[in-house]
């Protein structure tokens, strides 16, 4: 008997606290079924980076699962993005080599890449945009390696996959 009136005690609280603010599934408002990302402008001087932030944008979209990602012509919103800056810095360095002349010269091993992003999100056919320009930015650490350009590029794609990753979080969950 005790069993079932502590049954009855968890399943009355568990109706009584249903309507506690939770919900279960996306956040993105109910009208907003489909989402298109616009071609990435590129206002640095960094090459190939338009592509990739794009393709992790619409990568981001597919993994989330909020909004089903099609072509712009059949969107209910459509996300334009622009890179706005790129920087590069050194993190640690390698072991000094010596020069013919003698001296001693210091080389990096480690860079940091940071991508920063503006993004607005735009609902066809209205002026004003039911997300209005956010800046998000991505970092990465990478290794030269042998290979300074692929080592270079994989931090370039790292940093942009975790700038796309805020865009589309503060898109379906920042409302």
């Amino acid at each position: 008997m005790k069993r079932y009136l502590g049954l009855a005690a968890v399943a009355a609280a568990m109706l009584f606290c249903g309507g506690c603010g939770y919900r279960i599934g996306s956040l993105v408002h109910p009208q907003l079924k489909t989402v298109a990302v616009a071609p990435v402008q590129n206002e640095t001087l960094e090459y190939n980076l338009t592509a990739q932030v794009r393709n992790l944008l619409c990568e981001r979209f597919m993994t989330d699962g909020s909004l089903k990602l099609v072509d712009e012509k059949e969107a209910d919103c459509i996300v334009y993005a622009r890179i706005v800056d790129a920087k590069y810095a050194e993190v640690s360095w390698a072991e000094s080599t010596r020069a013919e002349d003698g001296e001693d010269i210091l080389l990096p091993n480690e860079w940091s890449v940071t991508l920063v992003i503006e993004y607005t999100v735009i609902i066809p056919g209205r002026v004003q945009p039911l997300v209005s320009a956010r800046r998000v930015s991505g970092t990465a650490n990478f290794q030269t390696g042998p290979d300074q350009l692929t080592g270079r590029m994989n931090g370039v794609r790292q940093a942009a996959y975790a700038a796309a990753k805020q865009v589309v979080a503060s898109f379906t969950e920042g409302w």
